[in-house]
C-alpha cells in the first residue's frame, strides 16, 4: 500500500511527471536507434560479429552501448568516446595547472572544460571509427557490405561515410544524455549506460531458467539459490556505494551587520568507493595485453593461461589490479589539499585538527583508511561473476553477479530515486522510505 501511495504522490508533481515523461521519451530513441543497422550492410550476417562482442574490453564496449556495438548500429560507439574524453580531461585536472586553474573558475571554468571535452570525444571518434569499421571487416563476410559488392563502392569510401554516421549517432547519443540532465531525471549519460544493461537482464534470466529447467536433478532449487544469493550480492554492492566515512567540520561564527552566520557543524562525506567503476574498466582493458602474447609459440601458453576469464591466475591478477587502481584513481580524484583549502577559505576547521598541513594530514590518512576496505570489497565484486561462472551459472546471467554491470546499476538507480526522494520532501510528500534517506553516487 505504501508503495502505491508513493507512486501515487510522484505522478501528482507535475514537474516531476513531466520530467519521467521526458526522460523515458529520449530513452525510447535510445533503444530504437541501438537496432538501427549502418547504411550498407546486411543486417542478416552479423551473427560473428555478436559472439565475439561478449567477452573482455569488447564486451565491455557491446554492454556500454546497449548491444549496438554488437548490431553495428548507428550508435554503435555509444557514449564510451566521450566517457573516455572526460576522464582524460579530469586526469588533467589534476596534473596539469591549466585545467586545475579552470577546475577552481567555477561555472566558466565548468563550461570551458565542457567545450574540451566535446571536441575531445570527436578526435577519439575519429579514431575509434576506423577501427570498429577495420574489426567489422575482420569479423563479418565481405558478401555482407552491400554498398561494397553490389553498388561498386571502394572500401575506403564506405569506410569513411560509415565513420561519419558513428561519429553524428555518438554526438547524438550524448546530446540525449545532456537533454535528459538538464529536463529529465538522473544522470542522463548514466541512464544511458544502465538502460544498454538492463537490456541484457531479462535475455539472462530467460537464459538461466531454460539452463536450469532444462536440468534434471533439482534444477528449479537451484535457480531459486542462485536468485537468493544475487539478491545479497545487489545488498552487499548497495553498502559498498553507500558507504561513507563523515568527518564532522566545524565553521566558525561571523558577525555581519545584524546577522550571524557560521557557527554550525557539518560533515564532510568520505565514500567508501571514491573511485566508482573506474577500476574495474581500467583493469580490464589492462587484462587484454596478455594475448598479445598468443602470435608466438613460447608465449602461447602463457597467454592462455592469463586468457581464462574463470582461471584461478588470471581473477587474481585482476583482483590485484583492481586494489591498486582504486587507490590511484582515488588519490588522482580526491584531493586533500585542495578540500583542507577550501574549508580554510569557507572558515571551516575540523575539530582537534590544525588548518593547513596538518588538516591535510589528517583527511588523507582518513582517505586511505577508508579505501582499503572499500577497494578490497569492490576487487572482491569484480571478480564474482567468474566465480559464478565456475558454479555454473549461464555467463550472461553470472555478468549481473558483479563487476561493471552491477555496480553501474545500483549507482544510477540510487542516484534516480535520490533525485525522486528530493521531488518528494520538496512537496512535502513522505520519500521513497520510511526511515533514513538514500544517498546516490559521484559520478561514473
Amino acid at each position: 500500500m505504501r508503495f502505491i501511495e508513493t507512486i501515487k504522490n510522484i505522478f501528482k508533481i507535475e514537474e516531476l511527471r513531466k520530467r519521467i515523461g521526458y526522460t523515458f521519451l529520449l530513452i525510447l530513441v535510445y533503444r530504437f536507434g541501438c537496432f538501427v543497422v549502418l547504411p550498407g550492410i546486411d543486417a542478416s550476417m552479423l551473427a560473428g560479429l555478436q559472439t565475439s562482442s561478449q567477452e573482455g574490453l569488447v564486451g565491455l564496449l557491446n554492454m556500454f552501448s546497449g548491444g549496438a556495438f554488437g548490431n553495428a548500429s548507428i550508435f554503435a560507439l555509444g557514449v564510451m568516446p566521450y566517457i573516455s574524453a572526460s576522464i582524460v580531461i579530469q586526469l588533467l585536472g589534476v596534473f596539469v595547472p591549466y585545467f586545475r586553474k579552470l577546475q577552481m573558475e567555477g561555472e566558466s571554468g565548468r563550461k570551458k572544460m565542457n567545450q574540451m571535452t566535446r571536441v575531445l570525444t570527436i578526435a577519439i571518434i575519429c579514431i575509434q571509427g576506423p577501427a570498429y569499421m577495420a574489426s567489422l571487416h575482420g569479423q563479418i563476410p565481405g558478401n555482407a557490405f552491400t554498398a561494397v559488392s553490389q553498388l561498386g563502392w571502394s572500401n575506403f569510401m564506405f569506410n569513411l561515410v560509415s565513420t561519419i554516421i558513428l561519429m553524428g549517432g555518438s554526438m547524438f547519443v550524448m546530446w540525449l544524455g545532456e537533454k535528459i540532465t538538464d529536463r529529465g531525471i538522473g544522470n542522463g549519460i548514466s541512464l544511458i549506460i544502465m538502460i544498454g544493461i538492463v537490456a541484457r537482464f531479462p535475455y539472462a534470466i530467460i537464459a538461466e531458467i531454460a539452463s536450469k529447467f532444462s536440468a534434471t536433478n533439482g534444477g528449479f532449487l537451484l535457480f531459486i539459490v542462485e536468485l537468493v544469493i544475487w539478491f545479497f550480492v545487489v545488498v552487499a554492492a548497495i553498502a559498498l556505494v553507500q558507504a561513507v566515512r563523515r568527518v564532522p567540520v566545524q565553521y566558525a561564527k561571523r558577525v555581519i551587520g545584524n546577522r550571524q552566520y557560521g557557527g554550525v557543524r557539518q560533515y564532510l562525506p568520505m565514500k567508501m568507493n571514491a573511485a566508482g567503476v573506474m577500476p574495474i574498466i581500467f583493469a580490464q582493458a589492462l587484462m587484454l595485453f596478455p594475448m598479445l602474447f598468443s602470435r608466438w609459440d613460447a608465449t602461447r601458453g602463457l597467454a592462455a593461461t592469463l586468457g581464462d576469464y574463470t582461471g584461478i591466475w588470471y581473477n587474481l591478477i585482476f583482483f590485484t589490479l583492481v586494489v591498486i587502481f582504486t587507490f590511484f584513481y582515488t588519490a588522482v580524484t580526491v584531493n586533500p589539499t585542495m578540500i583542507a583549502e577550501d574549508l580554510k577559505r569557507n572558515g571551516g576547521f575540523i575539530p582537534g585538527v590544525k588548518p593547513g598541513k596538518k588538516t591535510v594530514e589528517y583527511l588523507d590518512d582518513i582517505m586511505s583508511r577508508v579505501t582499503l576496505p572499500g577497494s578490497i570489497a569492490l576487487g572482491f565484486i569484480s571478480i564474482l561473476p567468474a566465480l559464478a561462472m565456475k558454479a555454473g551459472i549461464n555467463n550472461s546471467f553470472a555478468s549481473f553477479y558483479g563487476g561493471t554491470s552491477l555496480l553501474i546499476l545500483v549507482g544510477v538507480v540510487l542516484d534516480t530515486l535520490q533525485q525522486v526522494e528530493s521531488y518528494l520532501l520538496m512537496r512535502h510528500y513522505d520519500g521513497l522510505m520510511k526511515t533514513g534517506r538514500l544517498s546516490g553516487r559521484s559520478g561514473m
